[in-house]
């Protein structure tokens, strides 16, 4: 496990996207292209579930979409409702069983449940669920979602769910299909984004805007934390299943996963971006003569970094459209040429200049230092490195996928030694203040998002990880 996580991306990891539509004959087929629209959040697995009231159909597997769905398959998904799911695995290895959306039977409900996140407490609720005899078929978070609702005392889907719902903690955005009603739910803290939206007149939900504007539905609004939505024969229905508390979406939707096209809780995501760029150009200038922003999430930022400080914004580095993001290689050999692979730098355009490269984040260092190296190589004179978010000093444990904490960088280096360390002229990242800033927040202004992995201070209790914790020192006192 440990070699593994060493092969991951030099780059946080989401965990997936989720997609549901209520009320519509082409139910999976919209799934699809809504998904298709949501590839980026997860390349390692994909499935659509559909019900026409009756029966549910349901088709998932390993790999793209384009892998999993092939010549005829959605015409066998029927029905008038469906939801889908991309996936990028954290929590449970990238199996066929892992798949989602998963599929429950139980003599009280039939339904399938596809998630976004990851919980705090899936561990120590799993231990419970097993003792009380549950037998899990998958190892991710959303079958112990999927067993908290087919175990709770309710007289319908929706008491479920809203049960289920009061019982995990962390991030999550989660959609339920039943033979005639489609569940959304979001976390109370807003870690994971959940749009709402219309078509004709049915209803659509899913992780990002930018997938209902695919399909051409109208968005109506975020779906709110601690919000259970409930989409059936007597329309469109909201309840809260838990209290109002601080909201604390995640940053890292803003500075890297999302679309630059998609609206995230009100916030456009490009002008966020190109806000972030403007602040670096302000606060942390560089001597350069072109800026060039690393493809794709970088793009935005280098726009605002090259208006505010009217540099020339260049296009030195070209992205294969054709190579995944996860694309992985066992050696540090062919590592290297995987990254020559997915970029290249454009010499007639490099050569010569004092290059200010935009980037988004840096997380090992190997990839930033690869890119440095890369862009020497076409002839760059000089290359400072500017980071449109502070400093990753702290993983992830709500959805997002990073080397352990120990392997971060920053966690263990100054900015000084990370610019020798990537073999950058000159380095410099934003502050977590700075970051505020691109959404209107002063500094020392209480703010609706969680900075966890730049502060180390994390809105819940690591329930899990106390357990591992704790189970970690008995092992070690027994020897």
């Amino acid at each position: 496990m440990q070699e593994m996580r060493e092969m991951r991306p030099d780059r946080p990891q989401e965990e997936c996207g989720v997609f549901g539509i209520y009320q519509h004959s082409q139910s999976a087929a919209l799934t699809y292209y809504g998904l298709v629209a949501l590839q980026h959040r997860g390349q390692e697995a994909a499935g659509i579930a559909s019900t026409d009231g009756d029966k549910m159909y349901s088709h998932k597997g390993l790999g793209l979409l384009s892998d999993v769905f092939k010549q005829g398959q959605l015409e066998n998904l029927l029905g008038h409702a469906a939801i889908g799911h991309v996936r990028y695995s954290t929590a449970g290895a990238n199996t066929p069983q892992n798949a989602q959306p998963i599929t429950l039977t139980t003599h009280a409900r039939n339904f399938a449940i596809a998630h976004n996140g990851n919980l705090v407490n899936a561990k120590w609720l799993r231990i419970r669920l097993e003792e009380e005899g549950s037998l899990f078929q998958t190892t991710t978070d959303t079958e112990v979602i999927a067993h908290l609702i087919a175990k709770a005392n309710a007289p319908d889907l929706a008491g479920a769910v809203a049960a289920a719902a009061k019982q995990i903690q962390g991030g999550f955005s989660v959609v339920i299909l039943a033979n005639d009603e489609l569940i959304a739910v979001r976390d109370p803290l807003g870690l994971r984004p959940m749009v709402l939206g219309q078509l004709d007149d049915g209803y659509v939900v899913a992780s990002e805007s930018c997938a209902l504007e695919t399909i051409g539905a109208t968005l109506m609004r975020d779906v709110e934390p601690g919000e259970l939505i409930r989409m059936g024969p007597n329309g469109l229905t909201s309840q809260r299943f838990a209290e109002r508390r601080q909201r604390s979406m995640c940053t890292f939707e803003h500075v890297y996963f999302a679309r630059p096209d998609s609206d995230v809780d009100g916030w456009n995501v490009h002008t966020v971006r190109k806000r972030l760029g403007k602040i670096l150009a302000q606060r942390h200038p560089a001597d350069g003569d072109i800026v060039i922003g690393v493809p794709d999430s970088s793009i935005s930022a280098a726009a605002g970094y090259s208006e505010e400080s009217q540099l020339p914004n260049e296009m030195g580095l070209i992205k294969n459209k054709y190579i995944a993001r996860t694309f992985i290689q066992p050696s540090q050999e062919l590592r290297d040429i995987g990254v020559q692979l997915k970029l290249n730098a454009v010499r007639s355009i490099v050569d010569g200049k004092r290059v200010v490269l935009i980037d988004d984040s840096i997380v090992r260092g190997t990839t930033s230092r690869r890119i440095v190296r890369l862009l020497r190589s076409a002839g760059a004179r000089e290359v400072h490195v500017r980071i449109s978010s502070p400093p990753y000093v702290s993983s992830c444990h709500y959805g997002i996928d990073t080397a352990t904490t120990d392997q971060l960088i920053a966690s263990t280096h100054n900015e000084d030694e990370i610019c020798k360390l990537i073999e950058a002229d000159s380095l410099a990242f934003l502050t977590v203040a700075e970051l505020m800033e691109a959404f209107g927040y002063a500094e020392g202004e209480k703010v609706p998002f969680c900075n966890a992995c730049f502060t180390r201070s994390y809105p819940t209790e690591l329930i899990d990880q106390e357990l591992k914790n704790t189970v970690h020192q008995l092992v070690h006192v027994g020897g």
